[in-house]
């Protein structure tokens, strides 16, 4: 094989033409356990700016700009807005919607298998605490649940279509009929670390905590219970020293 495009400029290559890849894909697989395909990805993707996006708790990997690279495209003014997707302001709201009622949900299911499958390996292998596969657990919003509880926020149903399509189109989401499902963008591209305390504890919580959805509801509910239970303990541990 041509040593100027070996595995990792493959990977680089297709990463770039299709924008992300599943984890299971040959390339990304053999990135993801050899350090050395990985660390020429990364220095091809460095060179013309690049990097990859990789989650432990999403089935694909993509891409985004490094940082001076985000300055040389989009210039002070373009890194001043809400987002460079050309995502119009309901459609970032719909977008941090969809995420919180899919997201949050698979990653306290995700995490909740991986416990319980670490109790049932016994000591031995305590330390191997294996992920569940996102599409498993990937809860599916009802069209029209959203439509009935967030419609009037979000500019109603032709608002609400219109974004759908774009962040559809973005790779953020999937439809199935009447049925929304995770995209391969939405847990990479939003930081869970950054946004889920904000939304676990402010009011956007208090509203999504009462959805139609029986399923990211109640999961949404038990979420903010667990984070005010830990802020409660921190308190405690405050007062205590």
């Amino acid at each position: 094989m041509n040593s100027g495009f070996d595995e990792a400029a493959q990977l680089a290559a297709q990463l770039l033409a299709r924008r992300w890849l599943p984890r299971n894909h040959s390339l990304v697989r053999r990135a993801l356990i050899d350090q050395d395909i990985w660390q020429r990805l990364n220095e091809r993707l460095a060179a013309v700016g690049m990097r990859v996006v990789d989650n432990l708790y999403a089935d694909h990997i993509t891409l985004a700009m490094l940082r001076p690279a985000e300055v040389a495209v989009f210039g002070e003014t373009g890194l001043a807005a809400n987002n460079n997707l050309d995502l119009p302001r309901d459609g970032v709201a719909l977008l941090v919607v969809l995420w919180s009622l899919i997201v949050l949900p698979k990653r306290q299911r995700q995490l909740a298998r991986a416990d319980a499958a670490e109790e049932g390996q016994g000591e031995m292998f305590a330390t191997d605490k294996p992920l569940p596969l996102a599409a498993s657990v990937s809860p599916t919003i009802s069209y029209r649940s959203l439509l009935a509880d967030f419609g009037n926020q979000l500019g109603k149903k032709m608002r609400l279509d219109t974004n759908l399509k774009l962040l559809e189109r973005n790779g953020f989401i999937v439809r199935r009929g009447e049925d929304i499902a995770e995209g391969p963008l939405l847990d990479l591209l939003l930081d869970y670390d950054t946004l889920a305390p904000r939304i676990l504890d402010g009011a956007l919580g208090d509203v999504l905590a009462r959805s139609t959805d029986p399923v990211a509801s109640a999961a949404i509910a038990r979420l903010r219970e667990a984070e005010q239970e830990h802020i409660e303990e921190h308190i405690e541990d405050s007062e205590t020293l």
